[in-house]
């Protein structure tokens, strides 16, 4: 049996193969290894009733993982996952190469990732490059589900948001500056948090002011990230999130405008990366 894997901040989802039956699919919390530790992250999987049974049958874990862009931090993981999966061989990468192995296949192209956070890297059809990018939501992360939920916060608490939208934003979150620090400075993923605003974006994406916040963050991680490599026009950009997915045609104007080559929009790469790994594993054993 083959569990793959594809873990953002938020959320995690996983598929496993059965034999003679459709694929298991269930959801943890996001497991990003900057925020969790391998206890934590045992611990989360020891709480998934679906996949314990299962536990000493697989053998072979495919993880594409947020945060897993070092040897330490994927290590984390992988020590955490072979508690749970004994026998099974373990494979811990980042989850922009799940996002590649979906979009891409095996052809060239850039992918980039717009969820609660964003990177993006380059696929020749088999590696993965990336360059400077991927700092995360202090430093970077622009136009993700965190950058945005910090513009919002932001023009709340400095009073700079619309009064129509100050009004709705109020009521629905209650919040003041001490919550908020709180919640940034002092909780377990910050970033998620800041995330977690974009479902006001959605409830009110046809407000002129989400609309330019829309717009702006999109045009910036178009020129921080995309123009920055010298080749940009000549291949294809494939998009993998929600914040992508749920706001397709802001992005798809803001790349026309500056000449991107739009390729697939994914809200999820689960499916497409879950047949792609299982696909070539089945080869190589049949080869």
């Amino acid at each position: 049996m083959i569990l793959v894997a594809d873990s953002g901040s938020s959320n995690s989802d996983w598929m496993l193969n059965l034999p003679d039956s459709k694929p298991l699919s269930f959801r943890t919390k996001g497991l990003n290894p900057f925020f969790v530790n391998e206890k934590e992250i045992a611990k989360v999987m020891k709480e998934v009733p679906e996949i314990l049974p299962y536990a000493n049958e697989i053998h072979e874990v495919y993880f594409f993982g947020a945060g897993c862009v070092t040897p330490d931090r994927r290590e984390i993981v992988s020590n955490a996952l072979t508690e749970i999966f004994p026998t099974a061989f373990i494979n811990v990468e980042s989850d922009l190469l799940g996002c590649a192995y979906a979009t891409c296949g095996d052809k060239k192209g850039y992918v980039s990732t717009i969820g609660t956070g964003s990177d993006i890297g380059f696929f020749d059809g088999e590696h993965l490059t990336t360059g400077v990018h991927g700092v995360g939501y202090v430093l970077g992360d622009e136009g993700s589900g965190a950058w945005f939920g910090k513009q919002l916060i932001t023009a709340f608490l400095y009073d700079k948001m619309p009064k129509d939208l100050t009004k709705k934003f109020s009521e629905q979150y209650r919040l003041n500056k001490d919550i908020v620090i709180k919640n940034v400075y002092q909780r377990d993923r910050p970033n998620a948090y800041l995330a977690s605003f974009a479902e006001f974006m959605a409830e009110n994406r046809l407000h002129p002011y989400i609309d330019t916040l829309l717009r702006n963050g999109f045009d910036e991680f178009v020129r921080t990230n995309i123009m920055t490599y010298p080749d940009y026009w000549e291949y294809k950009v494939h998009f993998v999130g929600r914040i992508a997915y749920h706001f397709d045609l802001q992005l798809r104007e803001v790349c026309e405008v500056l000449g991107v080559k739009m390729g697939a929009i994914l809200k999820s790469p689960m499916e497409h990366l879950f047949h792609f790994i299982v696909d070539r594993e089945t080869k190589l054993i049949q080869e």
